[in-house]
C-alpha cells in the first residue's frame, strides 16, 4: 500500500456521520462573528448589567449577556478542538492502494484471514459516492441479515472489492470508496442483487464511484 493521500475522494469517506457535529460547530460561529468585538470588549471591562456599544450609545436587549459570552468562549474552542481532532484521526485511517481504491478500516478483525482464491461470506452496504443508499445484505428497517458468498476472483466480482475483502480478518468491517473502473465494468459481475428494483438502480451508477462497507463473517 502506498502512504495516504488525501483529496475530494478521501474527504467523502472521513466526513460521513459528522454533519450533524458540524452544524452544532457552525451555530456556534455564526453567534460569534456576528456580535460586535467592541461591544464584547466593553462588556467584559465594564461591571453591572449596562453595557454600551461603540458608539456609546446604551446597548440594546439583543445584545448577547457577558455570563452567556463568557460561558460560550471556552466551550467554542473545545467544540472546535474536538472536531480537528476527529477529523485527522479519520482521514489518517484512510489509504489509498495502488489500484486507486481507498480503504479505511472501522473495526480490525482477529479471526482468519482472506487470500485470494478464497470464498468468504460477508454482509455489505452499497452507496453512491453522495451517501445515497442503492443496496445492501442488512435490513434497514428490520437488521434482518442475509450475507452472501463471494469468490476472490476478479472474474466474478468486481475488483475493486476484491482487493477491499483481501487481508481482511474475519470479524473486521472496512468502508471503501470503488472508481468505476474496478466497479461494474460488465453486468456479469458480482455482487449484484437479484429483485429487479435493486438490481436497476445499482446498474443505472454504474459510471459513478461507489462506496461499499463490508463485514467479513467467515472464510469457507
Amino acid at each position: 500500500m502506498q502512504p495516504p493521500h488525501f483529496s475530494k475522494q478521501s474527504r467523502i469517506l472521513g466526513t460521513m456521520g459528522s454533519v450533524p457535529f458540524q452544524k452544532l460547530i457552525s451555530a456556534f460561529n455564526f453567534q460569534r462573528h456576528h456580535c460586535d468585538l467592541s461591544c464584547l470588549e466593553h462588556s467584559l471591562l465594564r461591571p453591572g448589567h449596562v453595557t454600551q456599544n461603540s458608539s456609546g450609545q446604551l446597548a440594546t436587549s439583543k445584545m448577547i449577556p457577558r455570563r452567556l459570552v463568557l460561558h460560550m468562549i471556552p466551550l467554542n474552542f473545545c467544540l472546535h478542538a474536538e472536531a480537528l481532532e476527529m477529523k485527522e484521526a479519520e482521514v489518517i485511517r484512510s489509504q489509498k492502494l495502488d489500484s486507486g481504491v481507498r480503504i479505511q478500516d472501522i473495526i480490525d478483525g482477529e479471526g482468519e484471514e482472506a487470500h485470494e482464491g478464497d470464498f468468504v461470506e460477508v454482509n455489505y452496504v452499497c452507496r453512491r459516492s453522495n451517501g445515497y443508499f442503492v443496496h445492501s445484505t442488512v435490513d434497514q428497517f428490520s437488521g434482518e441479515t442475509s450475507p452472501v458468498v463471494l469468490p476472490l476472483n476478479e472474474k466474478e466480482i468486481i475488483k475493486g472489492l476484491k482487493e477491499v475483502i483481501i487481508g481482511m480478518k474475519v470479524g473486521g468491517k472496512r468502508r471503501a470508496l470503488i472508481p468505476p473502473s474496478l466497479g461494474y465494468v460488465n453486468d456479469t459481475l458480482g455482487p449484484i442483487p437479484d429483485e429487479f428494483g435493486p438490481r436497476r438502480s445499482l446498474l443505472s451508477h454504474v459510471k459513478e464511484p461507489l462506496i461499499f462497507e463490508v463485514q467479513l463473517l467467515k472464510v469457507l
